[in-house]
């Protein structure tokens, strides 16, 4: 009887350490889905593998270091909003007129805090803007010169000249557009071959799960249009079971409301993340005519990256704390 006693009070103080025991962290990024075999150059790939790894770097420090998933998915999308590689920040694509809107958000599973902007001509890293709506303002969501003067007011936000944003091959990309658009065989929304909104989705070692994303939108958009990522529960979201970043054609992200529906079955179905995941980016997307992909990952460090187009630019760090970065849809 002693020894049974004794051997219970063990495999309860273990369980006990275990339970205590801070659980290791999970990151996933992305670069944008809808990648075309054909347009991918060495050159590119290369540089766009090596930025994919920088941001997972980044981002995983912060979680290796016992910081937050919310900082973590900050850090990351920063990173990959310095890039020209990628439709964010630096390499940002063109509207009709030949400018650069940017749009960002921010979620906190934890307590479901949100920040986002929409717009911003002049802000180098709109994720940070989000994220300053979210901490500093009573707010979700500001757009265009009402957000950046809000930036202006709280600091840490770094405004940048028009000019910072312009790479020729966005340039090039735009001129490609209008000229498509003059000979009538595209529409301005029309379908884009790479969709390169980038994001990032975590889960800490306290368990707390963060979404974040950001992207200059599609090449030749008009009329002050606005897609997904800024739309907290179409692009962008979290809460205490499931966070999720999407990629993809906008307009028909914000009507399925896909990350948002991919948590409620999560958590009203009852259904697996990847299962959950699939089931709207494989059916319920392609039905309504889109495309796209999405990363997500939730509370018990489950996660998925599926994705409907010929590739998506994605990273992962498991459980393991094993580094990936693949491109195609046969990589992984």
């Amino acid at each position: 009887m002693i020894v049974r006693l004794l051997l219970w009070m063990m495999l309860m103080t273990a369980a006990t350490a275990d339970a205590a025991r801070p659980a290791k962290p999970v990151l996933l990024i992305h670069g944008g889905a809808g990648v075309i075999r054909s347009t991918l150059t060495p050159q590119v790939e290369q540089a766009v593998r090596a930025d994919l790894a920088r941001a997972l770097d980044a981002g995983y420090a912060v979680l290796e270091a016992g910081g937050s998933a919310l900082d973590a998915v900050a850090r990351a999308v920063v990173v990959l909003e310095d890039s020209p590689h990628f439709n964010a920040g630096k390499g940002a694509v063109f509207t009709h007129e030949g400018r650069n809107e940017l749009d960002a958000s921010i979620m906190d599973g934890a307590t479901r805090r949100a920040g986002a902007v929409a717009g911003v001509r002049h802000v180098r890293n709109p994720v940070l803007l989000a994220r300053a709506v979210m901490d500093k303002s009573p707010h979700v969501l500001l757009i265009g010169e009402g957000a950046e003067a809000f930036g202006r007011t709280v600091g840490g936000i770094d405004f940048v000249e028009p000019a910072y944003f312009h790479t020729d091959e966005r340039w090039r990309q735009l001129q490609e557009a209008l000229q498509k658009e003059a000979a009538g065989q595209s529409s301005s929304l029309g379908r884009a071959i790479h969709y390169g909104t980038v994001g990032a989705v975590a889960l800490d070692s306290h368990g707390r799960l963060a979404a974040a994303t950001s992207t200059g939108g599609m090449t030749n958009k008009r009329w002050g249009r606005v897609g997904d990522s800024p739309i907290i529960g179409a692009g962008t979201y979290a809460d205490a079971r499931c966070a999720v970043s999407a990629t993809g054609w906008g307009e028909f992200f914000i009507r399925a409301t896909v990350a948002r529906d991919i948590c409620a079955r999560v958590e009203y179905g009852r259904q697996p993340l990847l299962k959950a995941a699939r089931a709207v980016v494989m059916d319920t997307i392609p039905a309504l005519g889109g495309d796209g992909g999405v990363i997500a990952v939730d509370a018990d460090g489950n996660f998925t990256l599926p994705f409907n187009t010929d590739g998506m630019y994605r990273g992962w760090v498991g459980r393991d704390g094993k580094a990936h970065v693949a491109i195609l849809a046969d990589e992984d």
